[in-house]
């Protein structure tokens, strides 16, 4: 889950990471409000998730809170990266003597933590990456061992600050760090990470993403979350416990096991390009329980998607027979009645195969079509898709 940059500034103040004072508005009123109570120059600054906000007129500094509720009434609406913005952030101004840039994020390559470090930051930090790649300086962190004080001055140092800059600004990448494993974050990162001119080190524009899998440490975070933001669907999915991602495509996916949904997307991507080009429209993982109820909601969420046109539901009988599967297809469509109206090619395999065709063919509900393997039912699925 990726934080707005008002809820990173507040968490990095629940830590005691150095910032700034930073109001949310939602009208130009309110940021006229804003401005007032923080005094002096302020900056507006829009709330989407997307870099680039400056570039696209979504921050701008201001001298007093009419001008402040001018630029607020400038920023809201605005569409930035597809985004319109909803809300903006009222903060409080800086002289700044200049700009850097820290990161700590996951790195799942080498199974550790990644620090990223340069003493040039500021908005053009991708540009400095590509064109000059040795200003950025990228350091191993040992997720045992995390970042301490050694380690954050070791850190600024490749990162070509000067030796009395590494003095103010390691404690605030120990302070950031533990920002990162306190709140079970994959991402933390701050650009720009600014030196005042009166001497002060403050974290001016924070980014942050939360692992959802740890959501079950941190009840406080489901606060964080943009309900109105989501997706219809994926809400409606993780309201049901389901583990659902939607893609754009035609042909719905249900399967039984993180690695099968994922062969089956493959699978089913290269047999629409015999088809017209249909593609995936989902990830939908029903785990290892595939009763009635379980089946029903997921061919819910599935069929609720206007852009699929058939669904292919693969599953590998274990622990959970293909019977048990089977039933709960045959239930789940009656539990549907009229809604389901989109064409299934199921493909069982594994335990009790035969029993769950079985059950399948007996029921002989019109929507229904049998495969027998993997590659036929992508194949007829796409076929059902491009009609």
């Amino acid at each position: 889950m990726d934080l707005y940059e008002y809820q990173a500034r507040d968490l990095f103040e629940s830590y005691g990471v150095p910032v700034l004072a930073g109001i949310i508005a939602d009208t130009p009123a309110e940021a006229k409000a804003a401005a007032e109570k923080i005094g002096g120059t302020v900056v507006v600054k829009a709330q989407v998730k997307a870099g680039g906000r400056g570039k696209a007129g979504g921050v701008k500094v201001v001298h007093n809170p009419d001008d402040a509720a001018t630029a607020a009434e400038a920023i809201l609406g605005l569409v930035i990266k597809g985004l319109t913005v909803k809300r903006v952030m009222v903060a409080q101004g800086a002289r700044i003597a200049q700009e850097f840039y820290f990161s700590i994020l996951l790195d799942r390559a080498n199974r550790s933590y990644l620090s990223l470090c340069s003493v040039e930051g500021g908005m053009e930090i991708e540009e400095l990456a590509v064109e000059r790649p040795d200003a950025l300086a990228k350091v191993e962190v040992n997720p045992i061992l995390g970042i301490d004080l050694e380690k954050a001055k070791e850190i600024a140092l490749a990162g070509g600050f000067p030796a009395d800059l590494v003095e103010k600004v390691a404690p605030v990448i120990v302070k950031l760090y533990e920002v990162y494993t306190g709140e079970d974050a994959t991402l933390v990162e701050v650009n720009p990470l600014v030196l005042t001119e009166d001497g002060q080190v403050l974290a001016l524009d924070g980014k942050v993403t939360l692992d959802e899998n740890a959501g079950f440490r941190h009840p406080n975070h489901e606060a964080l979350e943009d309900k109105d933001a989501a997706d219809p669907l994926e809400a409606k999915a993780k309201a049901n416990d389901l583990n659902y991602v939607k893609l754009d495509g035609e042909v719905g996916i249900i399967g039984n096991g993180a690695g099968l949904v994922m062969s089956t997307l493959d699978v089913v991507s290269y047999a629409g390009e015999r088809h017209g080009g249909v593609k995936p429209a989902n990830f939908l993982d029903i785990g290892g329980g595939a009763s009635a109820e379980v089946m029903a909601n997921g061919l819910d969420v599935i069929l609720g998607d206007a852009q699929v046109k058939s669904v292919f539901v693969n599953v590998f009988g274990g622990i959970t027979a293909c019977d048990a599967v089977a039933n709960g297809i045959v239930q789940a469509l009656e539990i549907l009645g009229d809604s389901a109206t989109k064409p299934l090619v199921v493909r069982l395999d594994g335990n009790k195969v035969e029993e769950g065709r079985a059950i399948l063919r007996a029921a002989n509900n019109p929507l229904v079509t049998l495969a027998d393997t993997m590659d036929d039912g992508a194949d007829k699925a796409a076929e059902l898709a491009s009609r």
